[in-house]
């Protein structure tokens, strides 16, 4: 198994913490929802990295079976998501106003416009795939997952 899924598994065990622990307001559950959604489409890179691992043929085989099942709704899924991060960060800032100040706001702001490469490049890919747009893609979905993380537990 891929570290990534240990990963995964640590940082939806801390977000599913703190997100009990908060005040359960809505820009808080829109919010939540999207980072789930953008978890799950994110655990695909630890199906990938299993997959390149050094395991039995079998469990390759059965990882590859599951993401090929994923594959025709993670687009939808990111694309969901990223829609509820807009919601999120309009009911964010009709709430508490936009102030650049304050690191969860930048964070979240930094994370909205990744989440945007993100989903321009993942499209991007569905019309001309290449490697460099592959890796473009790639590059985005580390920055947005590490921003995520941060913006979550700031």
């Amino acid at each position: 198994m891929s570290i990534w899924f240990l990963i995964n598994i640590i940082v939806f065990l801390l977000f599913t913490w703190k997100f009990y622990q908060s005040t359960l307001m809505p820009h808080i559950i829109i919010g939540g929802i999207a980072f789930c959604f953008i978890l799950f489409n994110w655990t695909r890179h630890a199906v990938f990295s299993t997959l390149r691992s050094k395991i039995s043929r079998k469990r390759k085989i059965f990882f590859a079976k599951i993401s090929k099942k994923v594959l025709p709704f993670h687009k939808w899924i990111g694309t969901t998501a990223y829609l509820l991060v807009c919601i999120h960060a309009f009911m964010v800032i009709q709430r508490y106003g936009f102030q650049f100040s304050n690191l969860k706001i930048l964070s979240g702001s930094i994370a909205l416009l990744i989440i945007s490469f993100v989903v321009l490049t993942g499209w991007w890919r569905l019309f001309r795939p290449s490697y460099p747009m592959r890796i473009a893609h790639l590059v985005f979905d580390f920055s947005l997952f590490t921003f995520i993380v941060l913006h979550v537990f700031l």
